[in-house]
């Protein structure tokens, strides 16, 4: 009887457990490893609102900012993995960082488990209005003419959009000049001033030059057409190469050894508040599409996002500052 009764007694508090949304009870803190007011920031606040409805407990958004999303990841990743702390994560500190920088805190691989994937941040290639340059095939053709001389900005080496644009030279058999910036804003500053030819940053970015017809987005690094960008054809569509596809996922994960029914439970309700109706629009207005996919879906995109980068990185033999 008393075996029976340890049993019942376990099996309740393994469900209840499994129910929780924490396993403490304690406030759901999610790691932001960018600044307040960016799109991925305000990606993490809008799931935080709408989890600690759901969930009955207080969610807190941290931000983290600094080196490329790795301060925020070395936190997340030290953190007890009872379900309480997540990371707003991104492929910067996961499957990126790993390759510049063989001196990193933390094991990308090894420190954390997925939980959910639920956006996508595009990246395009635009040029400005008074650009010479009316699609990608005239880009290309420059290039191979004149290979080192046609620039884009990116928003920081190493970073997603210097990658892309080393990926679009590489897939296309010629050498670009990368001019890195601090940012989007002081790149455009430059795209709009004759600085650079071409810049490579996200649709959220460029879209408001787009809009004002200051800026012309040659291709959008996607597997489908933006709404945001009607008449823009995919990267794929536009250079006649395949594999130009790059999905800036943004996504959530844990500290490894969280327990898996945590992890489960978190996955469920996340990826509810991300089918949500008002979740479309909410990302569309931020330039984002909506991915929802659990811990299986986001482990497939991040190990592949892993390898695309390690080959973008070795074969250009790109180092990190």
């Amino acid at each position: 009887m008393n075996k029976l009764l340890l049993s019942a007694t376990l099996l309740a508090s393994a469900a209840s457990f499994a129910q929780a949304p924490a396993s403490s009870g304690q406030p759901l803190h999610i790691v932001v490893p960018f600044a307040a007011g960016g799109a991925q920031d305000v990606i993490g606040r809008y799931l935080g609102t709408k989890l600690q409805a759901r969930l009955g407990v207080p969610v807190v958004i941290d931000n983290k900012a600094g080196a490329g999303g790795e301060i925020a990841a070395d936190a997340v990743a030290k953190a007890a993995p009872d379900g309480n702390t997540l990371l707003l994560a991104t492929g910067g500190a996961i499957s990126i960082a790993p390759h510049l920088n063989a001196k990193l805190p933390y094991d990308a691989r090894k420190d954390f488990v997925s939980v959910a994937i639920v956006a996508d941040t595009p990246m395009t290639l635009a040029v400005r209005a008074q650009s010479p340059y009316q699609s990608v095939a005239d880009v290309l053709k420059d290039a191979k003419a004149r290979p080192g001389q046609v620039s884009y900005a990116s928003t920081g080496n190493g970073t997603i959009s210097h990658l892309t644009g080393e990926l679009l030279a590489q897939t296309a058999g010629v050498k670009f000049l990368h001019v890195p910036y601090r940012g989007a804003a002081p790149a455009i500053t430059d795209l709009m001033g004759g600085q650079v030819s071409m810049i490579v940053t996200s649709s959220a970015s460029i879209d408001p030059m787009a809009q004002d017809k200051k800026a012309r987005v040659l291709a959008s690094f996607t597997t489908q057409h933006l709404s945001n960008l009607p008449g823009v054809p995919t990267m794929n569509e536009a250079s006649g190469f395949k594999g130009l596809e790059v999905p800036v996922w943004v996504g959530l994960m844990a500290p490894a050894k969280t327990p898996a029914a945590v992890v489960e439970k978190l996955s469920a309700e996340i990826q509810a508040v991300c089918n949500l109706p008002e979740t479309q629009e909410r990302f569309k207005g931020l330039g984002a599409l909506v991915t929802c996919g659990g811990s299986k879906e986001m482990d497939k995109v991040v190990s592949e996002d892993y390898a695309r980068w390690g080959k973008v990185i070795r074969q250009g033999n790109i180092k990190g500052e």
